[in-house]
């Protein structure tokens, strides 16, 4: 620990506030990166707008096709048969990768508060809480035989109603990290 403030202070000499622990002083190295520090202030499509629109849209297919799922099997759209719904997971998981790998640099640009702030531990739990009843409800209904079958179980609908009541949270809390969490200036002293 000791060694590590010292260096963060030489590598950013005008930056006033020494970092109290080793993890927020690793926090401010990353906001503080040329990575980061280009993701925030260049004006390429690249940068932040490219990477917020990859959340996007991976968001979008990832919530979006686990919605259309659940929904089948809570009995909409029942005309539709459940099996050849698999085939979607993979876009799914495509989806969820792509939310993963541009939520980590969309982190990084504000590790500080971001990870300082409650609402973030809340989105991430809705998250990995959703994805486990996707999961489940992959494993019950469509490993079936007769998918359609296992969606009319009890325990199937109440993973698939799970799975949009917690995407809805996931959602809520994201939207509502830009009003709860306190943004700051990396490197002007706050």
């Amino acid at each position: 620990m000791h060694l590590l403030v010292p260096a963060l202070a030489v590598l950013h000499p005008g930056d006033t506030q020494v970092p109290t622990s080793w993890f927020a002083g690793f926090l401010r190295s990353v906001e503080l990166s040329r990575f980061s520090v280009w993701m925030r202030e260049s004006n390429s499509l690249w940068a932040y707008p490219g990477v917020l629109f990859l959340h996007t849209l991976g968001l979008a297919f990832v919530v979006g096709i686990s919605m259309a799922i659940s929904l089948r099997v809570l009995g909409f759209g029942s005309g539709i048969p459940l099996k050849p719904m698999d085939r979607f997971f993979p876009v799914m998981w495509a989806g969820f990768w792509v939310n993963t790998i541009s939520g980590t640099v969309l982190l990084a640009l504000d590790a500080t508060d971001k990870l300082g702030a409650p609402i973030f531990y809340v989105k991430m739990t809705c998250i990995a809480l959703a994805i486990t009843s996707v999961q489940l409800t992959r494993n019950r209904v469509f490993r079936n035989v007769d998918a359609d079958a296992a969606a009319t179980a009890r325990g199937s609908k109440l993973l698939a109603a799970s799975a949009i009541l917690l995407w809805l949270g996931a959602i809520t809390a994201g939207r509502l990290m830009a009003y709860l969490s306190t943004p700051h200036i990396v490197g002007a002293g706050n």
